[in-house]
């Protein structure tokens, strides 16, 4: 499933994003549609490009699943260790009436430390010894470890820790070795760029609170690396992340072709699974359930289907991507303000590209044993025969409804359209497939199957539909 790229007509995106920026008191933005593997169409406003770096913050978080997801599939460690496993000063986090925190609470944001985007986004420097002390001093609990979705800037930085008590290296060196390097992403980095083609960080006054209100401002100076990286550190641009977004999505659908990348396709699409449900959340108008994987949060619109997000935000910064599973369509959003509002343009943006019949219909790949079911079966109604039947269908399937009336319905339904034809096989799943087929005599129908467990694929239910204008 390819989407087309001449298509796309990135005019009106891009005065969309203009007036947004103006609206929203972004003094840059910069923006992309990812088609493929292809940065697609990109832009922005002011003085950036989809080359112009930008802090992506918890953005991140989504790099730092896919290291530790790359160390659980080498036997470094496992999603279920409980992290003092690996660093046992965290043993001071667990509490008397829950489990121990895991690995995977803290990819999953179960760990029960509270929401704390506002004081750790101004402790992104903080070094080994100061999350020591933190340790010392102790920490205060939102709830129950592994109860409840509760999201943890800090959780990420105890899992920093984690990853370099078990490989001997820093979370930051990981992600630039085993995913960066092979990506190609040489505009990423964990220092502020060295060049001059980065966003400086601003900071919109609204106007309410005095006369220097109503401008743009100064942020502070951005902090430097540090133990919280991990979980919102990251300097990259809207062409460096075109190939992460392609990369995550090129891990739909499952298949049986060369999987070489350090991360496995599996791996990929574990991220991209829900852990843990979060809520329903509205955005650009629209009310979603949200639930959140590893380092990446799911969301389903109702309109264009499930989606994978990841929203960042730091004073002076606000970036968000966003994909179509297995579609091979994706958005990119980065802008200079204070917390700028990413998520909602990306979403907009993504509807716009819709609009254009860009985005390819939601589809499952029908796979070689699904085909030849569908053509069996119909060929089975188009002419039945008993012994077709008992070796196509089940046991239980014949138990459900005798092959006489099986054969019987068959009969009467070719009476009426003619001889059918397979003219769409849509698969449901690997297992399972919606038939549309048309007769001669002008017949339109639709069949539905589900293959049995075992081997060899056999069908074990299946349901005819006459088109009610036939």
């Amino acid at each position: 499933m390819s989407p087309d790229p001449v298509r796309l007509d990135a005019t009106p995106l891009g005065e969309f994003v203009s007036s947004f920026a103006a609206e929203r008191h972004c003094p840059t933005l910069a923006w992309g549609v990812v088609l493929g593997d292809t940065l697609a169409a990109s832009g922005a406003v002011g003085d950036a490009n989809e080359h112009t770096v930008y802090r992506i913050a918890s953005m991140t978080k989504s790099f730092s699943a896919a290291a530790t997801l790359l160390l659980r599939d080498e036997g470094v460690l496992r999603l279920d260790d409980p992290i003092a496993e690996h660093a046992p000063e965290l043993a001071a986090l667990d509490r008397f009436d829950s489990a121990p925190i895991t690995v995977r609470d803290l990819l999953s944001m179960t760990s029960g430390l509270p929401t704390d985007d506002a004081w750790a986004d101004r402790h992104l420097d903080l070094t080994d010894d100061d999350l020591d002390r933190i340790l010392r001093e102790g920490l205060v609990f939102a709830r129950p470890t592994g109860n409840a979705f509760e999201y943890s800037n800090l959780g990420y930085a105890f899992l920093g820790r984690v990853i370099h008590r078990a490989s001997g290296r820093r979370i930051q060196d990981v992600i630039s070795d085993r995913l960066l390097a092979p990506l190609g992403m040489t505009a990423t980095t964990w220092n502020r760029p060295d060049h001059d083609d980065w966003a400086r960080p601003k900071r919109w006054l609204d106007g309410h609170g005095g006369p220097e209100d109503g401008r743009y401002v100064d942020e502070l100076e951005p902090l430097g690396d540090g133990v919280m990286a991990a979980m919102g550190g990251i300097w990259t641009t809207v062409a460096d992340l075109a190939r992460w977004v392609g990369w995550l999505d090129d891990a739909f659908p499952a298949r049986d072709d060369a999987d070489t990348w350090p991360l496995s396709r599996a791996s990929r699409r574990e991220m991209q699974s829900a852990q843990q449900y979060i809520g329903f959340r509205t955005i650009a108008g629209v009310r979603e359930p949200y639930s959140y994987g590893y380092g990446l949060v799911l969301a389903d619109d109702g309109e264009l289907g499930p989606s994978v997000t990841h929203a960042g935000g730091l004073p002076g910064y606000g970036s968000n991507m966003r994909w179509l599973p297995g579609r091979r369509v994706g958005v990119i959003a980065l802008a200079n303000s204070t917390y700028a509002p990413m998520l909602e343009l990306t979403a907009r943006i993504l509807g716009l590209v819709d609009e254009q019949g860009v985005v390819p219909p939601a589809r499952t790949p029908a796979t070689t044993e699904v085909e030849a079911a569908a053509s069996r079966l119909v060929a089975l109604l188009n002419g039945w025969n008993d012994r077709d039947a008992v070796d196509l269908l089940t046991s239980s399937c014949v138990l459900d409804d005798s092959l006489g009336r099986r054969a019987a319905a068959a009969a009467a339904l070719i009476a009426e359209t003619g001889t059918l034809s397979i003219g769409s096989v849509e698969a449901t799943s690997a297992a399972g497939a919606r038939l549309r087929c048309g007769g001669s005599a002008g017949g339109d129908v639709t069949i539905s199957f589900l293959l049995a467990p075992r081997r060899p694929p056999r069908i074990q239910s299946y349901t005819v539909t006459l088109d009610a204008s036939t």
